[in-house]
């Protein structure tokens, strides 16, 4: 056998970041969280049928600093989540494949995902 002293295809020394790499991989990970978040909701939501006291240690958690952080994370997995499906779907049409088009609808589901996420904050807070 033969040692070949060829690169790997595409060696990961020499491989350039896209947005659109980067976007998937996110795109994947978020979908796994929401899937978790949602399930945890689930739950959340038939604790209230066992009474007041296991809801009152869920809404205390919420109230905490950690708990706050991780509505707001939330907020912005599934905003991110459903920015970046809207532009499936757009090339599921068979648009905006051209390279320009793909870096800036990528970067505007990136972007928009944290203004969607301020702006539900504001809402929550009743500044809107």
């Amino acid at each position: 056998m033969q040692n070949n002293n060829n690169p790997l295809s595409p060696h990961l020394g020499i491989y350039k970041w896209q947005i659109s790499s980067l976007l998937s991989i996110t795109h994947r990970i978020v979908g796994v969280i929401n899937f978790l978040a949602i399930t945890l909701i689930c739950f959340w939501t038939l604790s209230l049928l066992l009474g007041e006291n296991s809801y009152e240690v869920t809404k205390i958690f919420l109230k905490s600093f950690f708990g706050k952080f991780i509505i707001i994370s939330l907020c912005w997995t599934f905003s991110f989540h459903i920015l970046n499906e809207i532009r499936h779907l757009i090339w599921d049409m068979g648009y905006g494949f051209d390279l320009k088009i793909a870096k800036i609808t990528g970067v505007l589901a990136f972007f928009g995902s944290f203004i969607l996420t301020i702006l539900f904050y504001l809402i929550g807070k009743n500044f809107l």
